[in-house]
């Protein structure tokens, strides 16, 4: 299993709280949120099991699901929901993107 498996299970964690306030404005947007957010350690642990091809669609998958988390986040903060990202929920972002390119890209 890749490291990054618990760095977007905190993230996940972390950011409970802030679906929680966007629901509150915006249920659609919070359930869009709290999908992309759970689809990155569930297709990180599902391609830590699988070989070839598809472990590096399931990396891709949850490439892209975490830059939908951070666009909803985006999103959030544009309509006035939110405060921004911090630097430091931005890092671990790039942190967890970072390792999958890295995973996803030839050698």
């Amino acid at each position: 299993m890749l490291r990054i498996y618990s760095v977007s299970i905190s993230l996940c964690a972390e950011l409970k709280p802030v679906v929680d306030v966007i629901e509150r404005r915006d249920a659609d947007l919070a359930r869009q949120l709290g999908r992309a957010l759970s689809s990155v350690p569930l297709n990180i642990a599902e391609g830590s099991q699988v070989s070839g091809g598809n472990r590096s669609v399931r990396y891709r998958t949850a490439m892209g699901s975490l830059r939908e988390s951070l666009a909803c986040l985006e999103l959030a903060q544009a309509w006035g929901y939110i405060e921004p990202v911090s630097d430091e929920l931005r890092a671990r972002f790039t942190q967890v993107g970072g390792t999958l390119h890295r995973c996803v890209s030839p050698r």
